[in-house]
């Protein structure tokens, strides 16, 4: 696997970058199989759906701007709240997220607000962190749960399949054999540069570990994946600070989070970039609207941060 050298910006191709013109509204149930925490347009209208997965004991409001920076741009984006305890047994949350899945049909539409309607026939699937393996996991089949609805698109921000080689996430989904994954959808894969760095100097200890990060997920995906890294940033850096303060507070989520290198750029600029970039893919393959995305393909130097597309070296 290989990046391609980013090149300088041109005039802006795309708005994907930039909040959408819709008003993103939060909403908390807890008349689901999880609590949920979704973000949704508040203007009348018909619009996709995208379930998103959060990272290891992060509650999903950590993500409000970026959720919201989706929703901006006519999406309903539903957050269900994990709590298995044991990071790496994924198979409870993998069920519980199938669950949701199928509750979306009965259970979404009295939920959001008067004349919002959710099209389940352009439902994605994306997750961060722990919530990326465990979107990879589902879209391979690996819930114990038959689903009633279909993906059609999967996303992994920065997503991590456990703490080292000797410690992987169970179900074990990777293989170390590239284009292994047997997914029939678009998939695309956001990494970051500072990920699999430490912060403890020369102890090998990372929140997005070599052999088990994006760069893995990339590599055995088929050739309907597509890949970006954002070299200058850390595992953590696309959630809002006072949102985790006040979310996981002492929690183990918040001491994981110490444990993850962050970069020393504006983190606002850092969630426009991978909430511009998810965009882009929904718009691509959820309305059959491909011009943002090819936009960020041919000239990564649009994004507000340094971004690389990702090729795949196999033969």
């Amino acid at each position: 696997m290989a990046a391609l050298e980013a090149r300088p910006a041109p005039a802006a191709a795309t708005d994907a970058f930039k909040r959408g013109k819709y008003t993103a509204k939060p909403i908390t149930t807890c008349n689901a199989p999880k609590t949920l925490f979704i973000v949704t347009p508040d203007t009348e209208g018909t619009y996709p759906v995208l379930l998103f997965l959060h990272g290891y004991n992060i509650c999903p409001c950590c993500y409000t701007n970026l959720l919201e920076h989706i929703s901006s741009h006519g999406y309903i984006v539903v957050a269900p709240r994990l709590l298995s305890l044991c990071s790496l047994y994924g198979r409870p949350d993998i069920n519980s997220a199938a669950e949701v899945a199928n509750w979306l049909s009965s259970g979404l539409q009295p939920v959001l607000p008067e004349n919002v309607v959710p099209d389940l026939s352009r439902l994605a699937l994306a997750g961060h962190s722990r919530g990326g393996y465990l979107a990879f996991a589902l879209a391979l089949g690996n819930a114990n749960v038959s689903m009633n609805l279909k993906f059609l698109t999967l996303i992994g921000i920065d997503p991590v399949a456990g703490a080292n080689k000797c410690m992987k996430m169970c179900p074990k989904i990777l293989t170390g054999v590239p284009h292994s994954f047997n997914l029939d959808i678009p998939v695309m894969v956001i990494g970051t540069g500072l990920g699999g760095e430490s912060v403890i100097g020369c102890i090998p200890c990372s929140c997005a570990p070599d052999g088990l990060n994006y760069a893995e997920f990339f590599n055995e995906c088929k050739d309907n994946c597509l890949g970006f890294v954002i070299p200058d940033y850390g595992h953590m850096d696309m959630l809002d600070d006072d949102y985790c303060t006040n979310c996981i507070g002492t929690s183990i989520g918040a001491i994981m989070g110490s444990m993850c290198k962050s970069g020393k750029g504006d983190k606002t600029s850092m969630m426009e970039c991978v909430g511009g970039i998810v965009v882009a893919m929904l718009m691509a393959h959820l309305e059959g609207e491909t011009g943002d995305l090819d936009a960020i393909v041919d000239e990564p130097g649009i994004a507000p941060v340094k971004l690389e597309v990702v090729e795949d070296s196999e033969p």
